[in-house]
């Protein structure tokens, strides 16, 4: 049977991004509504939830498109297969970073509607800071790191909860609280909320990411030499899943 199609795999990638966004700003709404006095409480119901809600949504949209959501996810797929023609190719590259764009900006947008606010507003949330552009090099390469280890020592069937206990707990042990999605960082920024962050800090946040893309490929490439190879089962195994 023919491989999936090109225009399923990116909407899996357009829905799913938007769905873990929408998980991220509407918990952080629900949290601030809840626990209007409390923000250690507030960090900790949005992290749980959208902990949660990325497990399950790579369980969703793994087997179509590997679950990326994340352009520095799927940046990495490219540049580790790239030698091997494994993983993603430049034109799929550039459909699935527009396509988790795209999405995260319509979650932003379905989180606030669904909790009577503006469609987009832009975020008055200043997160412009050296410690934390660091704890999004942190939390990226962290990221890149567990799901190419996971997936090159042949355990990727765990990766829906490892992936979302990691975020979760990047949540808190990284001054950033781990975006370490620039598609994610562009669209937090249409909500004024809990979640969200300032236009004029979006660039540093991602500047921050892609220098933990580096550093991540570089570790990898150091830890596991022969990661490209399996770059195709990122984030899910794709061996049943390319032939539906």
């Amino acid at each position: 049977m023919p491989p999936i199609a090109a225009w399923r795999r990116l909407l899996a990638e357009f829905l799913g991004t938007a769905s873990l966004v929408t998980a991220v700003v509407g918990s952080g709404i629900m949290a601030t509504t809840l626990s209007p006095d409390d923000v250690g409480l507030q960090l900790l119901e949005n992290s749980v939830a959208t902990a949660f809600a990325l497990g399950a949504l790579i369980l969703t949209f793994g087997p179509i498109s590997g679950a990326h959501f994340n352009p520095v996810v799927s940046a990495a797929d490219w540049f580790l297969g790239r030698r091997t023609r494994t993983g993603l190719t430049p034109a799929e590259l550039g459909g699935y970073i527009a396509a988790q764009t795209a999405g995260a900006i319509a979650g932003s947008v379905l989180a606030n509607l669904m909790f009577d606010l503006a469609p987009a507003t832009f975020s008055s949330k200043d997160r412009s800071a050296a410690h934390l552009w660091l704890g999004e090099v942190v939390a990226t390469a962290g990221l890149l790191m567990l799901i190419f280890a996971l997936v090159r020592s042949g355990r990727a069937a765990v990766a829906p909860a490892a992936v979302g206990a990691y975020i979760g707990a990047a949540y808190w042990f990284t001054s950033s609280t781990s975006f370490a999605n620039p598609a994610v960082t562009i669209g937090r920024a249409f909500t004024d909320t809990f979640a969200g962050i300032a236009p004029a800090a979006v660039p540093g946040f991602v500047i921050a990411q892609i220098t933990g893309l580096f550093v991540g490929c570089g570790l990898l490439l150091a830890l596991y030499p022969s990661a490209g190879t399996t770059a195709d089962e990122v984030v899910v195994e794709h061996d049943t899943a390319r032939t539906a």
